[in-house]
């Protein structure tokens, strides 16, 4: 009796060990630096390296930086700064998608010194790897073994495809421009829905533009621009599971003045990464029962999990806070502008149909103090939670991006600080599926050969042929043939006659 091995592969999401690093970043201003007044730092995975055990990945911390020089111009100096680093584990394998995320969770000016400014940024590393993992089965074309089949469904990881556009968008503006101090654009993805050989993903740009006007006003306006991409994947279907996200590269942001006779008009341009990952159900025949009419077979059933993507969710919530001056700070008599703009995930899980995520909201709040006639900076870092319905599961897996729109803030009696801002969060979940398989039979015994021609056997009223077959070790054919007139399953309890042959 010949049992042979069978495989067939499900999709698999594993977590990566999340660790925090430092990177030093050293700007040149291009003017000598009297006071550093804003800076935002971002950081992007570009390129990923997957081999048996070991994950290396290098990106850019894109730094926006607002300062004043030494002859009281304030001026904005944008730099990048490349990093690198690795996961480890015994379940990273070459061939694996990973999802990586870098957060930037600090950022400080360490030093400044004529033209140059040390910046020190603390990043959290997190993500996720996707695969297909095998399940081991059984297959036997024995003729004394009797089997059952089923086709059970499976999830199978497809494959991942990226594509970047540029969004371009416009704002008119009713005065000249001087000069464009910051451009801090953010992404969301609404949707992401499947196709013949691509997947759709909707989303919307977010950006916010600085600006110094005619006046010597800063001012400032946020831009609000919709896309929907296709981008091509080889073997999806419109039945297939998709999930996708999307990222600034925000090096590659620009923005263009055009100026008219009264006023003008900004274009801004910004270009998305945008990433898909597709998923197929499967029906696969594995064995679900089985024996065999010459001995008794021991099975063993294993469990195995495969990962199935829920459809992308967005989740928008309101954040507010405030921050009172310590008293040795300089009173704010003018607020002149915000920016360096940012939020942090802190926290995600889903309880009882709600889906909860955490996270800090971060500004620079920039002013003037009248008595010294200095400018002066303060962050603001305001703590928030919010909550939605959700169609995920408790222990579901939780990727999220979150981005913070329509900042404001506001001072009062010269030293309270007030925080008020939306946050969008795109949240993608997945749910562990388990289910259990025959990956193992083994002949345990022989049976003896019968010394009687005929035996009677009782069926239970409700019983199955097959269980009747299975309990008696013969098969369903030979039942129905010597028991032409039963119908099964049998109605009451209901002897059966079987004819045994001899081996002579």
């Amino acid at each position: 009796m010949a049992f042979e091995k069978k495989y067939f592969e499900v999709a698999k999401k594993g977590i990566l060990p999340k660790s925090e690093i430092s990177v030093e970043c050293n700007i040149s201003a291009g003017a000598n630096v009297a006071k550093v007044l804003s800076l935002l730092v971002d950081a992007r995975v570009e390129n990923t390296e997957v081999l048996n055990g070991v994950i290396n990945f290098s990106g850019i911390l894109d730094t926006k930086m607002v300062f004043c020089s030494e002859n009281d111009e304030i001026n904005t100096i944008c730099a990048q700064c490349p990093f690198s680093s690795k996961f480890e584990s015994v379940e990273i394998e070459a061939g694996q998608t990973p999802l990586i995320k870098v957060s930037v969770i600090d950022s400080r000016v360490e030093s400044v010194g004529g033209e140059s400014v040390r910046v020190l940024a603390l990043l959290e590393q997190s993500g996720v790897i996707v695969c297909n993992q095998q399940v081991m089965t059984i297959a036997c074309h024995d003729s004394d073994v009797c089997i059952k089949n089923e086709d059970i469904e499976t999830i199978k990881y497809i494959g991942s495809a990226e594509e970047e556009i540029v969004v371009e968008s416009e704002i008119n503006i009713r005065e000249n421009i001087k000069k464009v101090l910051l451009l801090e654009s953010g992404v969301v993805v609404k949707s992401v829905d499947a196709g013949t050989n691509f997947a759709t993903v909707s989303g919307e740009v977010i950006s916010r533009v600085l600006y110094l006007g005619e006046n010597d006003k800063f001012e400032s306006g946020y831009i609000y621009d919709t896309f929907k991409e296709e981008v091509e994947l080889a073997s999806l279907t419109r039945d297939s599971l998709v999930e996708g996200d999307a990222v600034v590269a925000k090096a590659g942001a620009t923005t263009e003045i055009v100026q008219e006779e009264k006023g003008g008009k900004l274009v801004v341009k910004v270009p998305v990464v945008i990433t898909v990952r597709g998923y197929e159900r499967v029906q696969v025949g594995v064995i679900n029962d089985l024996y065999s009419t010459s001995g008794d077979i021991a099975v063993t059933t294993s469990s195995y999990n495969m990962t199935e993507t829920c459809p992308v969710e967005l989740v928008e919530g309101k954040i507010e806070g405030s921050l009172t001056l310590d008293e040795n700070a300089p009173r704010v008599d003018k607020l002149l502008f915000h920016g360096g703009n940012s939020v942090t995930i802190t926290n995600t899980y889903i309880k009882d149909g709600e889906v909860t995520i955490e996270g800090v909201a971060r500004t620079t709040a920039v002013y003037l103090n009248d008595e010294t006639s200095e400018l002066h900076s303060v962050q603001l870092e305001t703590p928030f939670t919010i909550s939605d319905k959700t169609n995920c599961d408790d222990d579901a897996l939780i990727w999220a991006n979150a981005y913070v729109s329509d900042v404001d803030v506001v001072v009062k009696k010269g030293r309270e600080f007030y925080y008020d801002a939306k946050v969008k969060v795109t949240v993608s979940c997945s749910r562990q599926l388990t289910s259990g398989i025959i990956s193992e039979a083994t002949l345990t015994a022989e049976n003896k050969e019968k010394d009687y021609a005929m035996e009677v056997i009782f069926a239970p009223a409700g019983k199955e042929l097959w269980d009747i077959a299975k309990s008696a070790k013969v098969r369903e054919e030979q039942i129905i043939l010597q028991n032409p007139d039963v119908i099964f399953p049998t109605a009451t309890d209901t002897p059966l006659v079987l004819f045994n042959q001899r081996l002579q």
